[in-house]
């Protein structure tokens, strides 16, 4: 095997090449084609953990509905988690707002152009806030995230832990000695470096080493240690929950006679999992009919159950946790006091409340269940 090539000497080799290959390969995104602070730090937000595909239609709505700091900083709670709804991770939209109002009120809704300053708002990591500096001001800070590390560690036959904090402080650190001065190369860098290893040095699969602007320069290419580089300590096992969702429904009669369901949701605590947001009731564990009879009487605001129906079974993986499902659909009548549920109808459900993706699989039996909405 031979000597890997030092670290310094190969991250100040791979700048020109890199940087010709982005100019001739670049995608055209929207943030991109308009990189304003806040165009770059919205994308970058909903970026994480998501694939840029996904995003690409969150990000129009965003948009849409909040064009402006002003807009975002003054946006209705309700209202921005129904915008957020299905990309996850709901503190990062809490984290928006708080920021948002911060740059209104400590910065006249401008951006500080200061890496410092962007890392101290509310949500912005290391990696946003050099995205930010670099992309929307061509400051030259990386911003130094999975893709990243993989294409440097890659590059530089490094064996490091890429999980390990350290590690990426020392590589942003390296990576901050070769940064260009000027503006547009500082900007162009940083999504290069994103680019190539979201399309070439690949995190899933065989990287496209044949048509990697860097192939000469890869010390894990030229010893065969793709497979094996980056290094990730294995993962503690998630810790698996059984749940019980109940999905109670009632019938409410109209002036013209026709009968319109509503189902009921509550709000989950305001910390915790899924913080603040709209859920249908659950409990923990496994419950059988019964036991979900007493509790909708018990605990849910339900004076009286009509019939229990078994509800398919689902599963949802979070960071740490797995939910494993259960449900039943209950057709009661609600009690006076209600126990704090909200009753919403289906058209509310898919267009008023923020119910998280954990709860999509129990939304879409529902809009199956009763097509029109009505018994």
């Amino acid at each position: 095997m031979s000597e890997p090539i030092k670290q310094g000497a190969a991250l100040h080799s791979m700048v020109e090449p890199l940087l010709q290959w982005y100019e001739d390969n670049k995608r055209s995104l929207p943030w991109r084609d308009d990189p304003t602070p806040y165009h770059v730090w919205l994308s970058e937000i909903m970026l994480q953990q998501t694939r840029i595909e996904a995003v690409l239609p969150y990000y129009a709505r965003f948009l849409a509905a909040c064009p402006s700091v002003a807009n975002l900083a003054t946006i209705d709670d309700e209202a921005l988690m129904k915008l957020w709804q299905g990309l996850g991770y709901y503190s990062r939209a809490r984290n928006l707002k708080r920021a948002a109002q911060q740059i209104m009120e400590k910065y006249d809704g401008i951006f500080p152009a200061d890496y410092n300053a962007l890392r101290a708002l509310p949500g912005v990591g290391p990696y946003t806030a050099g995205a930010i500096a670099s992309i929307a001001f061509g400051l030259p800070e990386p911003a130094v995230d999975g893709n990243v590390l993989r294409v440097v560690m890659r590059l530089c036959g490094d064996p490091s832990d890429i999980m390990a904090e350290s590690v990426k402080r020392q590589i942003t650190a390296k990576l901050r000695t070769i940064y260009p001065k000027k503006k547009e190369h500082a900007a162009a860098l940083t999504q290069a470096i994103m680019e190539l290893g979201q399309r070439v040095c690949i995190p899933n699969g065989e990287p496209h080493c044949e048509s990697c602007p860097l192939g000469l320069l890869c010390v894990a290419r030229a010893n065969g240690l793709t497979d094996s580089i980056p290094y990730r300590a294995p993962k503690k096992p998630r810790r698996v929950q059984a749940r019980t969702i109940l999905l109670p429904y009632c019938a409410d009669t109209g002036a013209d006679g026709r009968q319109t369901l509503r189902f009921a949701l509550r709000k989950r605590p305001p910390k915790g999992l899924l913080s603040g947001l709209w859920e249908f009731p659950g409990l923990d564990g496994t419950l059988d009919p019964a036991q979900v009879c007493r509790a909708a009487q018990a605990l849910c605001g339900i004076s009286e159950v009509h019939s229990l129906t078994t509800a398919p079974t689902a599963v949802h993986i979070f960071t740490h946790i797995e939910w494993h499902m259960t449900a039943y659909l209950l057709h009661c009548t609600p009690s006076s006091d209600e126990g704090g549920l909200t009753w919403a109808s289906l058209s509310q459900l898919r267009d008023t409340y923020a119910v998280p993706s954990a709860f999509r699989a129990y939304l879409q039996y529902l809009e199956q269940r009763f097509p029109q909405g009505d018994a």
